[in-house]
């Protein structure tokens, strides 16, 4: 299919071959069960049905009962994919073979195969393509091709994965969680063939409906949540694990927002741009992937929780507050049904304890879950306990269980919110009738609550465009003038200021500027530590003695007189952002000042922002509450504050660098409007970092 390149060109990327590949050979073919070769052949020959398979091996006459070469040269036809899982100094002679012969496609299974760059560029001048090394395998449920170790029961979930062992352990999961497999790649060391390659190739994969991807780095990033915004806007949403703190580059920061926005958080930015959602776990993407592939996304987050015993309502409500789901207090005329309904002690708040009801009369269950869905009050319904068990403990209740549960299921059909059903009976006939209906069943609450905040975060996060912003020049001259005249020209408010270099400039700008001033010794990175800002001159005589007091520590130099801001009412936060090399650039705005590093109350977002992002991104914060007014204090200008956000956004996608930092901290918000007082902007030219600050 074809696929994007950063460019905007497209070309055909060769990796129909993987797909439904008209033949197929397995280099290493094996009669024992242990060795990987086994396997291979073992999956390969399945789909000897729907295309010709070769096994080749110089250790055995025979494999698994069929024929085998002792060389893909002996075969007697071209193959066009070739799986190799033999020793890795014999790689090179099987790939020029492979090559010379004019073989498309290559899977390495093989590890530890020495320059794997070499290897690749081989490939890649010989017109093929190739998954790995390192490949753990390669299964496509459409076409019948099964070239890995294991079982994938067919299914609609397509999982890409870093390494095999965990995309292994996701496809494992999911089969005990009733799910299949419509695609399984393990992408290996990514020698050729990349992970955002194979994402794009999901694109038109008719039996995928959602994505689990595993990934350890994030070398070609834009690629990657591109192509993740463009499955879900096909109706593929796509599930992120990642691994530890070390991916999106992590490097040693120079600015505070820098230091105050993790590797994951960028990667988080990334995923809300492209309307995928990171998970912790595989067992929280095969739970989320349940949830996506059986039920309809909940239109927000209130939830409404049934439980047939109080302490496990209880414990739910306190799960799906963990989640960030709603657990709200029903309406009154909800509650008055309910309890007409219910025992006398039932809870009728939320949650709703039946209070034994459901053990007297099945259809409890079903009548509840229905009186809560029609509410209004609710999104989505948690019914949380027994249900489910019924049926297993003893067998003669096993038919009025099944019934409601059919019920349950038509309920949920007619009234379009979705039921997330945890059973002490998870494995059960009950919830398999119910997952097959569309209500996804969970062993536990945790893996509930879990995976329905998850859909609503999709549902709440569709994606959005970050559209391409032509790099602009950046100023050559290091301090704080040129830099400020930049962020100034894209949109960011400065107190009045003037350079100085001397006494009779420092007079002059003492006459033309309004007291009190602040003094700073522009050239400098850090001047609070070294005495290079001094604050509240009140007069030209404070202003002339400060002068000489620092020149005289410091030395010549740029310095700039400012003019202090001390409008009452201004909260000091802070905004910046970086170009990262692998994930591009992002602001981040959160509250600000000496303290910021100890308030670490930040939001980041893929840039450029516009307004309504800078809004919401504000409205995140947990200071948001200070700006709007706290106690008596007024409300600052967070209009003022967002455009601002959106201008600093600006500037960091215009940025010509991989790798530069832009920082305004703080920025003082008033209710009379933003002024900035402190600002930073690095550029890392090669391994040599360039620092322009703004003090």
């Amino acid at each position: 299919m074809p696929a994007h390149e950063d460019s905007g060109t497209i070309r055909d990327n060769g990796l129909d071959v993987f797909r439904d590949p008209a033949s197929v050979a397995v280099v290493g073919a094996s009669a024992d069960p242990a060795k990987w070769g086994y396997w291979l052949a073992r999956g390969a020959l399945r789909g000897r049905s729907r295309r010709s398979v070769h096994l080749v091996t110089r250790r055995s006459p025979e494999v698994q009962g069929f024929p085998v070469a002792v060389s893909l040269r002996d075969l007697p036809e071209v193959p066009e994919l070739v799986a190799f899982c033999v020793p890795a100094g014999e790689v090179d002679s099987v790939v020029e073979d492979a090559l010379d012969l004019g073989v498309r496609g290559l899977l390495g299974i093989t590890a530890g195969v020495p320059d794997e760059r070499r290897l690749a560029a081989r490939v890649a001048a010989a017109g093929a393509r190739m998954i790995g090394p390192s490949s753990l395998g390669l299964v496509d449920a459409a076409a019948d091709l099964h070239i890995a170790w294991g079982d994938f029961p067919p299914g609609e979930l397509a999982v890409i994965s870093q390494s095999g062992q965990v995309g292994s352990e996701i496809a494992l999961l999911a089969k005990r969680s009733g799910l299949g497999i419509s695609r399984f790649v393990s992408v290996g060391s990514q020698a050729d063939v990349t992970a955002a390659e194979l994402l794009e190739n999901l694109l038109d994969h008719d039996r995928t409906r959602a994505v689990g991807v595993y990934l350890e780095s994030f070398r070609d990033g834009r690629r990657l949540f591109e192509a993740m915004r463009a499955l879900r806007a096909a109706g593929k949403p796509v599930l992120l694990l990642a691994a530890g703190g070390s991916v999106a580059g992590a490097r040693a920061a120079r600015s505070h927002t820098s230091a105050l926005t993790s590797p994951m958080e960028l990667v988080d930015a990334a995923c809300r741009a492209a309307g995928a959602v990171r998970v912790e776990t595989p067992s929280a993407l095969v739970g989320a992937a349940a949830f996506l592939l059986t039920a309809p996304l909940p239109a927000g987050l209130r939830t409404g929780i049934i439980s047939d015993s109080g302490g496990q309502g209880a414990l739910a409500a306190d799960c799906a507050s963990r989640c960030g789901l709603d657990v709200p207090q029903l309406g009154e005329s909800t509650m008055a049904a309910l309890a007409h309904d219910l025992p006398a002690g039932a809870g009728t708040t939320n949650p709703v304890d039946l209070a034994g009801a459901g053990e007297r009369n099945l259809g409890t269950y079903r009548d509840t879950v229905a009186a809560l869905l029609v509410s209004g009050d609710v999104d989505s319904v948690l019914l949380s306990g027994y249900f489910g068990r019924y049926g297993l403990d003893s067998p003669a209740l096993a038919p009025a269980e099944q019934q409601v549960a059919a019920e349950l299921a038509r309920v949920v059909r007619d009234h379009g919110r979705p039921l997330v059903l945890h059973s002490m009976g998870a494995d059960g006939d009950t919830a398999r009738l119910l997952r097959e209906a569309g209500v996804p069943v969970f062993p536990t609450v945790e893996a509930a609550t879990e995976a329905l905040a998850c859909a609503a975060e999709l549902r709440a996060r569709p994606g959005r465009a970050v559209e391409p912003v032509v790099p602009a020049a950046c100023p050559d001259e290091a301090g704080y003038w040129p830099a400020r005249a930049l962020l100034s020209g894209a949109g960011v408010t400065f107190p009045a200021a003037r350079v100085v270099r001397d006494a009779q400039d420092i007079g002059d700008a003492a006459d033309e500027l309004r007291a009190p001033y602040v003094l700073k010794a522009g050239w400098l990175a850090h001047k609070t530590e070294v005495g290079g800002v001094r604050v509240g001159l009140r007069d030209r005589r404070d202003a002339l003695d400060a002068f000489a007091r620092m020149r005289e520590r410091l030395g010549e130099g740029e310095y700039v007189l400012e003019e202090q801001d001390l409008r009452p009412g201004a909260i000091e936060m802070i905004a910046g952002g970086r170009r990262d090399t692998h994930l591009g650039p992002v602001v981040t705005v959160g509250a600000g000042g000496v303290e910021a590093e100890l308030h670490r109350d930040t939001v980041t977002e893929c840039a450029p922002v516009d307004l309504d992002t800078a809004r919401r991104m504000i409205a995140a914060l947990r200071c948001a509450p200070l700006l709007a007014g706290w106690r008596g204090r007024p409300a600052v200008d967070v209009e003022a504050l967002a455009e601002t956000v959106v201008a600093v956004s600006g500037l960091i996608a215009q940025l010509p660098l991989d790798e530069a930092e832009v920082e305004v901290n703080p920025l003082r918000v008033a209710p009379s409007g933003v002024i900035a007082v402190d600002a930073l902007l690095i550029t890392h030219h090669d391994d040599t970092p360039k620092t322009k600050e703004m003090t």
